[in-house]
């Protein structure tokens, strides 16, 4: 019964900090411009 204790305590813990780090991200613009990351990719420069 312990050791699930410690399994419930370390899977809160770790969605606590996943849950920061997504809260972290989104306050400092990681995902502002997805459409200009995903057509950024058909853009053909050609190198000569």
């Amino acid at each position: 019964m312990n050791g699930i204790a410690v399994l419930v305590a370390a899977a809160l813990a770790f969605g606590l900090v996943a849950l920061a780090i997504l809260l972290w991200s989104l306050g400092s613009g990681q995902y502002d411009d997805p459409d200009g990351d995903a057509l950024r990719i058909l853009i053909d420069d050609a190198d000569d």
